[in-house]
């Protein structure tokens, strides 16, 4: 046998499990990352031109076990026999990549990896030239060896300095002993008035995922702005400040917090108090401005 048809029997061999992987797997990149997504407009082109903003890095750093920095040796198109069900504006890859670096990922992973990959396509009905390219990789392993899943349609990115600095930063927030926990939303709200006018304190506890203790504390004073904090344990430390943007708590309050107050969080207070509370969680989500998220989320 020749190498040349050496080298075409082992690309046939490899296209053929792309495709099975396909068929056993169709659901591969719906990516449950958040569960209230913003307005978006579906399109090829889920991430801005500027990049992938700090919202959607933590997004997929935050579902993915593994992260790795790979360089891409061979991209085969998928025929639309063996592509399985792909979405208007993409074309499915079957990718060959060696691991330059590990970014995350217990247990380690193979030195090179093969995964499927949807890419966008452009107006002429072409893909960008993906070999020798350098990428980010945000995935889960696969049913064999070497064979990972991207953990959405968008979880590979270009490896540039910057978001390989900002993936490092956001990895190492996420494995930190006090990493604040995935927010599913606002719990019960109390308020208490103050004995002059403009003077009173409101506390909003937040539902956690793995039901760690967050809330969130306001307090006005007369002559004085408006004070608020987030505390992550059962205590409100007084030296607690609000979060930096552009942080990891950010993100967990900016992006999964909705605009005002559900009615159940504020169902047992009294009108004025209720409608102060509100005004309190106003407050706190004007300062903590728009989740920065340009991808769409399921």
């Amino acid at each position: 046998m020749t190498k040349k048809t050496e080298k075409s029997t082992g690309m046939s061999k490899n296209i053929l499990w792309a495709c099975l992987i396909s068929a056993s797997n169709p659901l591969i990149w719906a990516s449950p990352i958040a569960q209230a997504a913003p307005q978006y407009s579906e399109s090829p082109h889920s991430i801005v031109s500027s990049g992938p903003s700090y919202a959607d890095i933590a997004d997929l750093a935050d579902e993915a076990p593994i992260i790795a920095h790979v360089l891409i040796r061979n991209s085969i198109p998928l025929s639309e026999k063996h592509a399985g069900d792909v979405p208007p504006g993409y074309r499915r890859l079957y990718i060959e990549a060696d691991v330059m670096a590990l970014i995350r990922g217990e247990g380690g992973v193979s030195p090179s990896v093969s995964y499927l990959y949807d890419a966008p396509i452009d107006t002429r009905g072409k893909t960008a030239k993906l070999k020798k390219v350098q990428m980010l990789l945000f995935a889960r392993q696969g049913t064999r060896p070497g064979d990972i899943q991207l953990v959405a349609r968008d979880a590979q990115i270009p490896a540039t300095a910057a978001d390989m600095e900002q993936v490092k930063n956001i990895v190492s927030a996420l494995v930190a002993p006090d990493a604040p926990p995935r927010i599913i939303g606002p719990g019960d709200a109390f308020h208490v008035s103050g004995t002059i006018a403009g003077e009173g304190e409101t506390q909003i506890f937040l539902r956690t995922e793995n039901g760690d203790p967050v809330s969130l504390s306001i307090i006005r004073r007369p002559g004085q702005e408006p004070r608020w904090a987030v505390a992550l344990g059962e205590i409100v430390d007084e030296a607690a400040r609000p979060p930096q943007s552009g942080s990891l708590l950010w993100y967990r309050l900016a992006c999964a917090l909705p605009p005002t107050l559900p009615p159940r969080s504020i169902r047992a207070l009294s009108v004025p108090d209720a409608e102060a509370a509100q005004a309190d969680y106003r407050l706190v989500m004007q300062a903590l401005g728009q989740c920065d998220r340009t991808r769409q989320v399921r």
